[in-house]
């Protein structure tokens, strides 16, 4: 079998440093870095988010490389370095092809990449070289230059197919003893991600549960009398009396939107407040426009102020509350009432927002964390916010693989495909829960378009 060379795309070290260990795979395969990659590294350092940590732990890792040769070609150049798990070519061309346009500098970025994949092609004669980038564009531009393309081995990975909420039908005679009742004597079949239960009778009976310490755990219509906004269908009951039992440490939600996520999250966090059972509640989103405009934001002052835009489903959501609460008292439904509920609201609930690029150094206790639009953020981000959690926390993972707006990501390899992966099996350190909510209750125009786009036949 030939050696392979992979030639690397700026993206996928942006993607998870770790990309090169695995690429290399202990030497089996040779990675080459374009000098414009290097460049474009260079650039992002000083970003505060997780680009500019990747970009800076790229850099250690060259320091720390020890030099083999610069082998000085006619036109390019050669810089091989190396340590004991990778062997690691720089190329440089002396003139290049592509002119940098400024207005359009990520596809000359591109075109100057695929360049040296080009010469890589040549220079590593009797090997197959492969052009490795996350972008289809840049795919694209290599296939037109007859190099062979891949992307990661992740996109081509399978999310499984997760059956959150079973379906079990019963005999009625059951029905009456199934509180508490160990659920792998009702079910022979149970298996870890079966976190709720519907269990159905042919005469009729219909009992609905989630399942704590594998105990059944009936769903009973006061389980959210002192909620001040109710969930409204199955599913979002479930998931509300999931927080509300206090019995996970770990809750993850693939939500579509419109499902009532973050609401319903909210309102439990608030309850469980009043409960004295927690502290506070810190709301987690990633910022995407820091992906690509990481120095634009870094500059202006104040947090809130860098990313309200991000952290607008909050603002929404603490709105919509104040304006229940403000309908069930006297009070007049005016904005003035309303800023003044909302502010009350985050007194009374210690919420606090958090840019993951803050998180780290700190340590969050007697908290409940919301992260928000997961499906935008890291498996590297995912570590470094739950590592900050201490014992006494609670954390809500919510997001949706239907809407991934961040470019080095993709449905299976970002955060939140990752936790749901780890819902079939126990963990030692912490108990999760976990449930798809697919149901929009925004109301008709979120009906209408999940009628129109998503459920149409092809």
């Amino acid at each position: 079998m030939k050696e392979k060379v992979y030639v690397l795309d700026t993206n996928i070290i942006l993607q998870n440093l770790q990309n090169l260990y695995k690429i290399s795979d202990n030497k089996t395969n040779h990675i080459v870095i374009p000098e414009t990659v290097l460049l474009e590294l260079e650039d992002k350092k000083k970003l505060t988010n997780e680009l500019g940590y990747y970009s800076r732990e790229f850099a250690r890792l060259l320091a720390k490389m020890k030099i083999k040769e610069v082998d000085y070609k006619t036109g390019f150049k050669v810089v091989k370095l190396f340590n004991d798990e990778l062997n690691l070519d720089i190329i440089s061309k002396d003139k290049y092809d592509t002119v940098i346009e400024q207005i359009h500098i990520s596809e000359s970025n591109d075109k100057r990449i695929i360049e040296v994949a080009s010469i890589s092609q040549e220079y590593y004669k009797g090997c197959q070289t492969i052009f490795l980038s996350l972008d289809v564009y840049a795919r694209t531009f290599a296939l037109f230059k007859g190099i062979k393309t891949e992307t990661l081995h992740d996109d081509k990975s399978t999310v499984p197919k997760f059956n959150f909420v079973k379906n079990l039908q019963l005999d009625s005679s059951v029905f009456n003893s199934l509180e508490n009742k160990d659920i792998k004597l009702i079910d022979e079949n149970y298996e870890m991600e079966n976190f709720s239960y519907s269990f159905e009778s042919n005469d009729g009976n219909v009992e609905y549960a989630i399942i704590t310490n594998q105990k059944i755990d009936i769903l009973k219509e006061n389980d959210f009398k002192a909620l001040s906004v109710k969930p409204v269908n199955l599913k979002q009951k479930l998931f509300t009396k999931a927080i509300l039992s206090n019995i996970y440490d770990l809750l993850v939600i693939d939500a579509k939107a419109g499902s009532g996520k973050t609401l319903m999250s909210i309102v439990s966090a608030m309850r469980l407040i009043d409960l004295g059972l927690y502290d506070k509640i810190v709301y987690v989103r990633n910022s995407i426009e820091s992906l690509d405009k990481g120095a634009d934001v870094g500059y202006l002052a104040g947090n809130d102020e860098k990313f309200r835009i991000y952290n607008m489903a909050l603002s929404d959501t603490l709105e919509f509350v104040a304006k229940k609460q403000l309908k069930k008292s006297e009070n007049k439904d005016n904005q003035e009432s309303i800023e003044s509920k909302i502010n009350e609201l985050k007194s009374r609930y210690c919420i606090e927002t958090l840019w993951p690029g803050e998180a780290r150094g700190r340590t969050l206790s007697s908290a409940i964390v919301i992260m928000d639009e997961w499906q935008n953020s890291s498996e590297k981000t995912t570590q470094l916010i739950l590592s900050r959690l201490d014992e006494s926390c609670m954390a809500i993972v919510i997001g949706s693989n239907r809407q991934i707006d961040n470019l080095y990501l993709n449905k299976y390899n970002n955060g939140l495909t990752t936790l749901l992966k780890q819902t079939n099996e126990a963990h030692p350190e912490l108990k999760m829960f976990a449930i798809e909510l697919e149901k929009a209750v925004r109301g008709k125009f979120a009906q209408f378009t999940e009628r129109i786009f998503e459920n149409r036949k092809e």
